[in-house]
Parts: structure tokens; C-alpha cells; sequence
């Protein structure tokens, strides 16, 4: 006859067992979920980018009447992680008041940028970061901030389509040639462009292989 302590002690047994099999198995699933999460940020984008983009700047300084002008960018993305990336880009502008002012300026910056939803097709995405400003032939130079938002839409593989709204402070009083008051001159950019992806060929394979081995450790058996 069965003592009532090993009666307990079994039953106590088949508790941890079950017990550690669904943990097993929801350890498992969340594996798999994020290989394939991952596996989707390697569809869709890639570890490296190129970045294009047109729009208008506009200046916040010492005069009233700014006029909207014209803004080119070009620059290069690495993805540190699948929310994450560094990105360089040439920026290329004029800021303008009206009848009286327009001057040509480019800037190199620097940025890290966050990806809300690096899974998805879209994605909202927030980004900052710091640069070097200059007039045309680098007659005045400055160094600057910025900061900005935007949306992108993945319209084919590895191709993203965005727009994107951009602070810039600069660290001088003199973008607009003239200095009133304690206040540095601040500037805005919009645009409208093209994130075109590539890399992350032979990591979305070592994915791949993962995700295989996480289904065969964790078979679904069927009920006979």
C-alpha cells in the first residue's frame, strides 16, 4: 500500500514537471516570436540604408516675413539594433525672408534614430542628434542640434517611403545677418523621401536556422 507522503510526494513531482513544460513551452513561443519579428525587420529593411530627401527650411530669427525655400538631403543609416540606427547626412538648404534675404547654407549631421515599430511595415520614428553648419564656401560656420519625427511606409522590399519634420538650433545669432538680443537663430525642415535597405543577408539566414531549431526542439505531437 502507497504511504500518504509518497502519494504527495508524486503528485508534487507532476506539478513541477507540468510545471516546467509550460514554462518550457512559453519560453519556446516567445523564441519563436521574436526570431520572426526579426526575420520581418530583415524583410522589409536592412542593416544598412541609404537616405534621400526634398522638401522646405525655413528660418525662426531676428526678422519677420520668412519665406519657405528649398532642402535636398542625402546620407547613409547603419542599424545598430532592429529600433535603432546611426545615420550621417549632407544637408543641402537656403533660409529666406521675404524681398530681402536668401542665403544658401549646407550642414553634415549626425543622428541616432528609434523605430517604434521596426516589425511592421510602418513605423513612426523619432530621432536627434548633433551637427556642423556652414553658409555656401563655408564663409560663416556654426555647430548646431537637432531633433525630429516622422512616418515610414515600406511600399516594396527594402524600399520606404517618409516624411519627416526636423528642428535645428544653431548655436549663433548670425544665420540671418543680423544679431538682436541673447537668443540664437533656430530653423525648421520638412521632407519627403526614400530609406532604399540593404545587408542583413547572413543574419536573416542564422534567424532562419534558429527559428528550425526552436520548432524541432518543441514538436506538436497529435493527439491519437
Amino acid at each position: 500500500m502507497i504511504s500518504k507522503h509518497r502519494v504527495v510526494f508524486l503528485f508534487t513531482l507532476m506539478c513541477l514537471v507540468c510545471i516546467n513544460f509550460s514554462f518550457s513551452q512559453e519560453q519556446n513561443s516567445r523564441k519563436e516570436k521574436l526570431i520572426i519579428n526579426r526575420l520581418d525587420f530583415y524583410d522589409y529593411r536592412g542593416v544598412w540604408g541609404l537616405d534621400v530627401a526634398a522638401g522646405n527650411s525655413i528660418i525662426n530669427g531676428d526678422y519677420q516675413d520668412p519665406e519657405f525655400e528649398i532642402y535636398f538631403r542625402g546620407g547613409f543609416k547603419y542599424h545598430i539594433t532592429s529600433h535603432l540606427n546611426f545615420n550621417a547626412t549632407y544637408n543641402k538648404y537656403n533660409l529666406a525672408y521675404k524681398e530681402f534675404y536668401n542665403k544658401g547654407f549646407m550642414s553634415f549631421d549626425l543622428n541616432l534614430e528609434l523605430l517604434l515599430n521596426p516589425f511592421g511595415r510602418f513605423t513612426p520614428y523619432l530621432y536627434a542628434g548633433g551637427g556642423y553648419n556652414a553658409s555656401n564656401y563655408f564663409e560663416e560656420t556654426s555647430n548646431k542640434v537637432q531633433g525630429g519625427f516622422g512616418v515610414e511606409v515600406i511600399v516594396l522590399e527594402h524600399l520606404g517611403l517618409k516624411i519627416f519634420g526636423e528642428y535645428n538650433h544653431a548655436f549663433t545669432d548670425e544665420l540671418d545677418e543680423m544679431t538682436t538680443g541673447d537668443t540664437d537663430d533656430v530653423f525648421y525642415r520638412i521632407g519627403l523621401g526614400l530609406n532604399v535597405y540593404f545587408g542583413g543577408q547572413k543574419k536573416r539566414e542564422k534567424l532562419r536556422k534558429k527559428i528550425k531549431t526552436v520548432i524541432n526542439s518543441n514538436p506538436i505531437v497529435p493527439n491519437n
